[in-house]
C-alpha cells in the first residue's frame, strides 16, 4: 500500500491509540473527533484489505470527569451510526462508563454460579466435599478470576469476590456461620480469590517488568 506523506503522519499520530488482537480493535482517543478519525482510518485499511467492520458488534464508550454528557454521534465511512453505551466487552473484560478506569466483575460472577450450581446439581449431594471442591477450584474459580490480575479491582470488588466463595461453602456445608465457614476452607486449603487474584496479579506484574515489547515499557512508565 501506497500512501502519500501527509496521511502517513497522521497514521503515525493515531497509531498510538490503537490497539488490536486478533480480530479485535479497541480505540483510544481524548476526542470524539479524533476517535471518528481513527474510524475512518481503519475503514481505509481493512477496506484496501478486502475487509469490513462489523458495525452490529461496534460501540463507543466514555470514561472520564464528563462521561456522562451527552456526545456527537460516530459515523462510519459507510453512514452507520456507532451507538454510545454505558459497557463494553473487549476479550471477555467488561468495561463501563464511570469517571475513572473501571470494569465489571457482575458477569464474571453469573458464569461461575452457572459452572459452580451446575457441578452442585450433578454431584453436590453424592460426592465427597474434596471432590466437589477440587472441581470447584479447577473448573469454576478460573472463570471468576479471568483477566483480574491486570484489573484495578476496588475494595467492594473484592470483597464481592469473595462473597461468593463463602456463600457456595454455606450451600455445601449447609450453614450460615462465618467462623464455620473459615474453618473449612482452612482445612481444605482453600484460598478465597482475593488471595488467589493478589498472588496472580504480582506475577502478572513481575512478567511485565521483564517484558521487552516497548509499548508496554511506555505504559509502566506512564
Amino acid at each position: 500500500m501506497i500512501i502519500s506523506e501527509p496521511i502517513h503522519n497522521v497514521i503515525i499520530y493515531y497509531i498510538r491509540f490503537i490497539i488490536v488482537y486478533a480480530d479485535d480493535i479497541l480505540f483510544i482517543s481524548h476526542f470524539v473527533v479524533n476517535l471518528e478519525n481513527l474510524i475512518h482510518l481503519c475503514e481505509w485499511e481493512l477496506n484496501w484489505l478486502d475487509m469490513a467492520v462489523n458495525y452490529k458488534k461496534s460501540c463507543c464508550l466514555r470514561i472520564g470527569p464528563r462521561c456522562y454528557v451527552s456526545c456527537t454521534n460516530i459515523i462510519s465511512l459507510t453512514g452507520q451510526v456507532l451507538p454510545w453505551t454505558n459497557i463494553i466487552r473487549y476479550l471477555g473484560i467488561f468495561i463501563v462508563q464511570s469517571r475513572t478506569f473501571k470494569c465489571s466483575i457482575d458477569e464474571a460472577k453469573r458464569s461461575f454460579y452457572r459452572a459452580a450450581n451446575a457441578i452442585f446439581g450433578k454431584i453436590g449431594r453424592f460426592a465427597s466435599e474434596e471432590v466437589t471442591l477440587h472441581l470447584l477450584k479447577t473448573k469454576c474459580i478460573p472463570v471468576l478470576l479471568y483477566g483480574l490480575e491486570a484489573l484495578p479491582l476496588n475494595k467492594s470488588q473484592i470483597s464481592s469476590i469473595d462473597f461468593v466463595i463463602n456463600r457456595f461453602f454455606m450451600k455445601l456445608f449447609n450453614t450460615n456461620n462465618i467462623e464455620i465457614i473459615n474453618c473449612c476452607q482452612q482445612e481444605f486449603c482453600f484460598s478465597l480469590p482475593s488471595i488467589t487474584s493478589a498472588h496472580h496479579t504480582k506475577n502478572f506484574l513481575g512478567k511485565i517488568r521483564q517484558c521487552d515489547n516497548l509499548l508496554v515499557k511506555r505504559l509502566l512508565c506512564m
